[in-house]
């Protein structure tokens, strides 16, 4: 018999209120918790990148990391990262490259910004490392690269990379959380139990390498410190006294090249609006995954979507079978050319097959839309 009463196991579109995101936020950070930093600024904790590549005791920096992106502001801010600028400038050279590559073939657009305000270069990881493999080799053997990856999500992380250029008048993203539930509207979230809403933040890291100067006017990105704390933020954040109240107290640290950004995804954040007329800021977006986010094993989902299709026709409701067969998310997949059409998030081999069965396709019609979808989906 349970003894006491049990937290809500739903969180509506209407859950969390106002006064308990500013009990979270309204506070200060204390920098006798993070004996290994340089110095608060905005609440944000800042080191330098020399306390990364002279490091005698990994373990104690990244516990004092840990706690940082768990218990403190969810943010942290490392002064020259990457020190050596011929590396950065390389790198950002290719990505311009590709930049320009990608635009004449019709590629770009961003999750949480208009098309046109920005250029993004999905899959960045892959393509640095392919195109520029010695330079990829020198970029990512930057321990401020992996010491905050460890120490948040373990050994045998997953990076992947999205370069961003956010281009003169480009104007600010909506604040929002990041990927898994953050990429969801506020009804799906609803969907999935509060513990998931607790899971979803420790699943990723969040981080960001300046490959140029970012003073303000360039729009560095807004940060709401320890905001990462309120659990029903998944839901909440999207509705207008939550934006109005970011806009009034988030902070925005400026960087220079070479600076990264770590922060855990569920702080309220969004690009700044960049209000030159002739500065292009250019950084790296990493999206660093944990390596338990896997099933235990490999199955051919596609070919069980095809066997069971032609049975599926002739049922009432086969959203069941349809959930114990098909792949239900949308993700892992090709960014470049799946992109999210009409939302953030493309559609999913589960709803691919549900709408089939819906608009009465055909079996032919739904392999021949099930092939298209999978070969979207390959790198």
């Amino acid at each position: 018999m349970l003894t006491k009463p049990h937290p809500p196991v739903w969180l509506d579109a209407e859950a969390g209120d106002l006064d308990e995101l500013k009990a979270l936020v309204e506070r200060q950070t204390d920098a006798s918790d993070y004996p290994l930093a340089d110095h608060i600024a905005q609440n944000t904790v800042i080191y330098h990148g020399d306390t990364f590549r002279n490091c005698t005791d990994p373990l104690a920096l990244m516990a004092e990391l840990n706690r940082a992106f768990d218990q403190g502001p969810g943010i942290i801010a490392i002064k020259s990262a990457l020190a050596d600028h011929s590396v950065i400038d390389d790198a950002t050279a290719l990505f311009e490259q590709l930049i320009e590559e990608e635009r004449g073939a019709g590629g770009g657009g961003d999750h949480f910004a208009k098309p046109g305000a920005n250029d993004r270069v999905w899959n960045a990881a892959q393509k640095h490392a392919l195109r520029a493999p010695e330079n990829f080799a020198a970029y990512m053997d930057a321990p401020a690269i992996a010491l905050p990856c460890r120490a948040w999500l373990g050994q045998g992380y997953q990076l992947t990379a999205q370069v961003n250029r956010v281009n003169p008048g480009g104007a600010a993203q909506v604040a929002h959380r990041d990927y898994h539930l953050g990429f969801m509207d506020p009804a799906r979230v609803a969907t999935y139990p509060a513990q998931v809403h607790a899971l979803s933040p420790l699943l990723t890291l969040q981080g960001a390498i300046a490959h140029c100067d970012m003073p303000l006017q360039t729009g560095p990105t807004l940060y709401l410190p320890y905001s990462h704390q309120m659990q029903a933020g998944y839901v909440a954040f999207a509705r207008p006294e939550f934006q109005d109240y970011f806009a009034a107290n988030h902070t925005q640290l400026p960087l220079e090249k070479g600076d990264a950004v770590f922060f855990n995804p569920a702080v309220m954040h969004g690009a700044g609006q960049n209000r030159t007329t002739d500065q292009f800021r250019l950084a790296n977006l990493l999206q660093v995954g944990s390596p338990f986010g896997r099933s235990i094993e490999a199955v051919d989902r596609d070919a069980m979507c095809r066997a069971l299709y032609p049975v599926l026709q002739g049922m009432a409701d086969p959203a069941r079978v349809i959930a114990a067969a098909a792949e239900g998310y949308a993700f892992p997949t090709n960014l470049d050319s799946d992109p999210p059409v009409g939302g953030l998030i493309p559609e999913s081999q589960a709803e691919l097959m549900a709408r089939a069965l819906n608009e009465g396709m055909s079996e032919a019609d739904f392999e021949a839309a099930l092939t298209a979808q999978t070969t979207r989906k390959r790198p």
